[in-house]
């Protein structure tokens, strides 16, 4: 029954990452078991290995294993592209169209959960304006990423920095007829001529 005890409490661990449900947290607990202990020695190791290697770049709050991460080390710092976490940052960088910097919020604001301007890093960015040219605002189109991009442009207006928001619409091979209203509402009004 102990065995059991510690196998249900892996689950419960593996559990709490997001998108794993009870089914697929036993399953993980399952493989750790059946793995050799040298390859479950080496999967714990590598938890706790990026536990105490990594945190925050100091300048735009990406995870980096240094104090500055390589991408503000090396690239062009006069166009900041701000994101909510840096997940996102990973996601731009697949598409290897950009050529800037990055800020990262880590969050949003939301007042039905207390998160205001000082709660996310606000302050770091205005911080960092000196030899910009441009902001990008790439929150998540929903209505906390809009209010959260609409904030960010209001404060930078004084500033006189440039500030765009990236595009929204359809994506490609989405169906009209189940897009919401602002997504057509968006993809109307970003239309680009052809």
């Amino acid at each position: 029954m102990r065995e059991l005890d510690s196998v249900s409490r892996l689950a419960g661990h593996f559990s709490r990452l997001p998108g794993v449900g009870k089914k697929t947290a036993a399953r993980y607990a399952y493989a750790v078991i059946n793995m050799q202990k040298a390859e479950a020695e080496q999967f714990a190791s590598a938890i706790l290995d990026v536990k105490q290697s990594v945190g925050l770049c100091k300048i735009c709050g990406n995870f980096t294993d240094a104090d500055e991460c390589e991408i503000c080390r090396r690239r062009d710092s006069s166009v900041i592209l701000v994101v909510k976490e840096p997940k996102d940052v990973a996601a731009i960088e697949k598409v290897r169209e950009y050529g800037g910097v990055y800020h990262v919020l880590h969050g949003v604001l939301d007042p039905n959960n207390n998160i205001g301007p000082d709660d996310i890093r606000i302050k770091e960015l205005l911080s960092r304006l000196d030899g910009v040219d441009e902001v990008i605002i790439a929150t998540n189109p929903d209505l906390l990423g809009e209010a959260t991009a609409l904030y960010i442009a209001k404060i930078l207006r004084p500033f006189g920095i440039k500030t765009s928001r990236i595009a929204h619409g359809l994506p490609v091979g989405a169906e009209i007829e189940y897009a919401d209203e602002m997504t057509l509402s968006r993809a109307i009004s970003d239309r680009k001529i052809i």
